[in-house]
């Protein structure tokens, strides 16, 4: 750990990049931590990600979430407006939960990439995909891992909360 460093520097220190996240990747296998790879936009932060997050975590010791960057939302099709939050606010936000060990931005459209250089022992997904849908399942399986669906918390979506804002300023 490093000295003096202020808890908003611990935070920044969270979001990594692929280089930093190696030497931790090395670390936790050294320490045999299982390690847990999900990934999304998350760019309001609701009770739906919160449980989400939280259940993922359960799923082992090592939490790494990717955050979609910016120009990869937009390629997804959520809307002109999204995403609401840039990259970074949005990789602070899910780094400032403890729960969350690593944190990285993605440019590309899927996690593939980064899944197959992580190789984590657990991917994990929301309950909307299925296990045929979710993207890595398959390098994750050849390597000995295993893929989880956690249940969606219904009721709660970026979507609805903007939605519900765009309502209530035109009242």
């Amino acid at each position: 750990m490093q000295p003096n460093l202020s808890k908003a520097d611990l935070l920044k220190n969270k979001i990594v990049t692929k280089e930093q996240l190696l030497s931790r990747l090395t670390i936790c296998r050294l320490l045999s931590k299982k390690i847990v790879f999900t990934n999304g936009c998350f760019d309001l932060l609701h009770q739906g990600h919160v449980k989400y997050l939280a259940d993922a975590a359960d799923c082992g010791d090592f939490l790494i979430v990717a955050v979609n960057a910016d120009a990869s939302v937009k390629k997804l099709g959520k809307g002109n407006s999204r995403p609401l939050q840039d990259e970074y606010s949005r990789a602070l936000i899910i780094a400032s939960l403890h729960i969350v060990d690593a944190v990285i931005i993605f440019n590309e459209e899927t996690p593939l990439d980064l899944i197959s250089f992580i190789l984590p022992d657990v991917l994990v997904k929301g309950g909307d995909w299925k296990p045929e849908q979710i993207v890595g399942a398959d390098i994750v399986l050849k390597n000995g891992g295993e893929v989880k669906n956690i249940p969606f918390v219904n009721g709660f979506s970026t979507t609805s909360i903007e939605q519900k804002i765009i309502q209530s300023a035109k009242e």
